[in-house]
């Protein structure tokens, strides 16, 4: 019995690695994308798509690892609450709509800024969605950053900026892959297995 297990395990190379998986919290204004972004990304249809109230979780499974993305409402009514689903958080989406007016995009600046500066996500990898790129009307991720004031703001800490459509999927799980780098990395520096 010991020899078949010995042979199995050399032979088939045994039960492949579980993936990691990592717990994010997904914030931005209603109207940003958040919800079709992560819909498509499970492979769901994105018709008849509406503002998310209060929160949803999503699986969302990529080659070497699973997240589990808490995304939450962006209504005023709800991002008062936002901080109460932050603990646990290992990494942050924030999802902006680079397409809107002046006064919402000064609005999730406020928000990114807050999301940044929170003692529970601070040290947190971001990746930051720049959505809606496929509008006439979008800002170029650089505008964004430029606007945001990235550069000074999150200095030192881990994040990345891209662009995002959900017509361009595909760049969108490159944004993910880039994200969950930043995840393994963070997990080597704290030495968490």
């Amino acid at each position: 019995l010991q020899l078949g297990v010995c042979f199995r395990t050399l032979c088939c190379k045994g039960q492949p690695p579980p993936r990691p998986e990592y717990d994010l919290v997904c914030i931005g204004l209603t109207g940003s994308g958040k919800t079709s972004l992560l819909s498509r990304l499970c492979s769901e249809a994105t018709d008849n798509i509406g503002p998310t109230t209060g929160f949803s979780i999503k699986a969302v499974p990529f080659q070497n690892a699973i997240l589990n993305v808490k995304e939450l409402g962006g209504a005023d009514s709800i991002k008062k609450y936002w901080s109460r689903y932050y603990q646990g958080s290992q990494g942050v989406v924030f999802v902006l709509d680079s397409a809107s007016t002046d006064e919402d995009l000064e609005m999730a600046r406020t928000e990114l800024h807050s999301a940044l500066q929170h003692p529970q996500l601070c040290t947190l990898p971001f990746l930051i969605l720049a959505n809606h790129q496929d509008k006439p009307a979008a800002r170029t991720t650089q505008e964004i950053k430029k606007y945001f004031e990235l550069e000074p703001l999150a200095r030192g800490k881990s994040w990345i900026l891209e662009g995002s459509s959900v017509d361009n999927i595909d760049a969108v799980k490159q944004s993910f892959t880039q994200l969950i780098e930043l995840l393994e990395d963070k997990d080597q520096d704290t030495g968490r297995i």
